[in-house]
């Protein structure tokens, strides 16, 4: 067994897709509108859906935005350098809500952003 994706349910979906795509360097792997239920699923990722996890990016055509919710955590990516990651991530634009550094109880180096929905995503240095 294997993590396929992750969904996350998204107000505006291109505003979605310029964030997990230009600002964090994901591609678009797949992207199917669903008239019947409307509804479009994109999905994102680093790589092939085949070799790796992905984010499943859900727009209901009728809801303009959602509250991230109590019980969601965040999103974690790996990055060479979380310094550097959070510099790319405000000259492109993003938000990020905690800067790079130490964890508060532990050593490994981290920060957090923030999609435009408000979803949390973790960036965990190597």
């Amino acid at each position: 067994m294997r993590i396929l994706h992750t969904m996350i349910r998204v107000g505006d979906l291109e505003r979605s897709l310029a964030f997990y795509t230009e600002i964090l360097g994901m591609r678009l792997l797949r992207r199917q509108d669903y008239p019947g239920g409307r509804f479009t699923l994109a999905f994102v990722g680093y790589c092939d859906e085949s070799e790796g996890a992905a984010i499943e990016l859900t727009h209901n055509w009728d809801t303009a935005s959602y509250a991230p919710g109590d019980g969601f955590g965040h999103i974690a990516l790996s990055v060479d350098d979380a310094y550097a990651a959070c510099a790319q991530v405000k000259a492109k634009g993003g938000k990020v809500t905690r800067e790079a550094g130490p964890m508060k109880h532990g050593t490994t180096v981290i920060a957090f952003v923030e999609d435009p929905d408000g979803y949390k995503i973790e960036l965990v240095q190597k």
